[in-house]
């Protein structure tokens, strides 16, 4: 089947840090032939409009298409469809009982299709999906949007019994067995996704949705992961292909300065202006600052950030989202004057900031960032050091792929993830001298600065040779593309043939490196 003539549907989390990298997929793969439909919610199909725009005006057959979302079933306000838009915490059930419910929408849609697609590629926090593509015969991949060290990190733990063992004693330190690097940590800073009380049915489904999957994609490159891609591949026993950092692809949304500029979202300042801010700096000078989509800092925790960056005296972006929501943190910049006195070193965003134009800008010598995975790709891409700040989940596994394997960041001295704080000062973890300290041991021209930001330099060169023709990514996609070809042929020809469903199949898929034999767990249904 040639590759125009396939279809791939993709559907991401409904979080900034899913729908990016799996907006950079779609685009990824539309500009090998086939034609990519991305389904979200309302909402955040109008938050990534513009990137998808770019793509179309690059010629790309890529679009975008609303699916409802059940939140209001189920007592979430109207509207409230994304992750980062949840003022409480005890919205996240709610939040995940209403994205669960999304599989009857999923499923009337695919019907009312011409025709079949040929695969569906599900974020793996979806694992709803299964239950669909089992029952319309749709081939189904699932993409990883953490890193592979998190993702071994979290199976080893798992396989070895350690998370049995420590129960509820988050301190308790451990070192992660049969990992390919030493990693130490405790159950707080090595948490996996859906691993607290409540959602255990929920992790029990993503569990089985990867190991019944046709295959795994990775938003990594073998350059900084090989070792994990490898080890997380074999533990599995699922094909798996690393197709990125998707965020360093050139063509299609790369060459679009609009869309790079709304990537995920449209930027609260116009990116112009950043750009004239930032030509005005020497080059290497800039602190660019930003902790995601989803992490929020306490008000405390903000005002020991202004205090040491102010000490520092040295220039920086940053985008204080903050700033929005929390009204102690707006008297901080207005009322009590830090905005003010920081005016001609420093450029406040209340909101969401043109991230890529800003760390592809040669004034920029450091990110601090909440270590979030497309934030850690970014940053390695661009080949601009850390200063990490991580927040909760995988981010802790970022800081150190960063600071201990790559030798590429700075450790902001957070411990813990920002929910196990407590106390007066609560959620301070990094005072305003150790804010002060850090940024200098980042920014400073000295022998160990100049050896992280020539390694830096280096992993953002074999970021882009991997995404370009003969790259490891880019020969992985096109892999991945011939496989979903051979599979979806496989497929038709046995539902043509009306074939029962077949619990496991060997199917011959022809490949770059030849035929093998692959198993395919997923049931060939007969189409309905």
């Amino acid at each position: 089947m040639a590759a125009s003539e396939l279809h791939f549907l993709l559907v991401p989390l409904v979080a900034q840090g899913h729908i990016i990298p799996m907006v950079d997929l779609a685009c990824l793969i539309a500009a090998r032939g086939p034609r990519v439909t991305i389904l979200t919610t309302p909402v955040n199909a109008a938050r990534n409009r513009v990137a998808v725009e770019g793509a179309a005006r690059a010629g790309l057959a890529v679009e975008l298409v609303d699916l409802p979302f059940p939140g209001p079933q189920l007592g979430l306000p109207e509207g409230l469809e994304n992750a980062d838009q949840m003022v409480d915490r005890t919205m996240y059930y709610k939040f995940f009982e209403a994205i669960w419910k999304m599989a009857e929408p999923l499923e009337e849609y695919v019907r009312a299709l011409p025709r079949r697609p040929d695969c569906l590629v599900a974020d793996s926090c979806n694992p709803w999906t299964a239950g669909v593509c089992d029952a319309l015969g749709v081939p189904r991949l699932v993409m990883h949007c953490p890193s592979a060290y998190f993702l071994l990190a979290v199976h080893n733990l798992s396989a070895h019994g350690v998370y049995d063992r420590v129960g509820d004693d988050e301190d308790e330190e451990f070192e992660v067995p049969g990992f390919p690097v030493r990693a130490v940590g405790n159950k707080a800073t090595f948490r996996g996704f859906f691993q607290w009380p409540g959602v255990e049915k929920e992790h029990q489904d993503v569990l089985h949705a990867e190991a019944t999957a046709d295959g795994l994609i990775m938003n990594t490159f073998r350059g900084v992961e090989g070792a994990f891609v490898d080890a997380y591949e074999a533990a599995l026993g699922r094909r798996t292909w690393a197709v990125g950092p998707t965020c360093a692809a050139s063509g299609a949304v790369g060459d679009d300065a609009d869309a790079r500029a709304g990537r995920g979202n449209r930027a609260d300042v116009d990116a112009g202006r950043v750009v004239s801010w930032l030509d005005a700096r020497p080059p290497a000078s800039v602190l660019y600052i930003s902790f995601g989509s989803i992490a929020q800092l306490p008000a405390k925790q903000v005002e020991e950030l202004t205090r040491g960056l102010e000490a520092s005296g040295r220039p920086f972006v940053w985008a204080i989202k903050e700033a929005k929501a929390d009204a102690a943190v707006r008297a901080l910049l207005d009322d009590e004057g830090f905005e003010e006195r920081v005016k001609d070193r420093g450029l406040l965003v209340r909101g969401w900031a043109p991230q890529v134009t800003i760390l592809s800008h040669p004034a920029v010598g450091g990110f601090l960032t909440h270590c979030g995975w497309n934030a850690t790709l970014e940053t390695i891409s661009h080949g601009v050091p850390a200063l990490t700040w991580p927040n909760f989940a995988d981010q802790f596994c970022s800081e150190r792929l960063l600071v201990d394997v790559l030798r590429v960041g700075v450790r902001s001295g957070v411990k813990v993830p920002a929910m196990n704080t407590a106390g007066v000062d609560v959620g301070v973890q990094v005072t305003s001298g150790d804010v002060e300290r850090v940024v200098a041991e980042l920014m400073d021209g000295g022998a160990e600065g100049a050896a992280r930001r020539s390694r830096a330099n280096e992993l953002a060169a074999e970021a882009r040779a991997a995404m370009e023709e003969g790259g490891s990514s880019y020969t992985d996609l096109e892999d991945m593309i011939l496989y979903v070809s051979q599979m979806s042929r496989t497929r038709r020809h046995e539902r043509d043939a009306g074939s029962t469903p077949v619990p496991s199949t060997t199917v011959e898929l022809e490949t770059k490196n030849g035929a093998e034999k692959i198993e395919a767990d997923a049931a060939l249904s007969v189409e309905s």
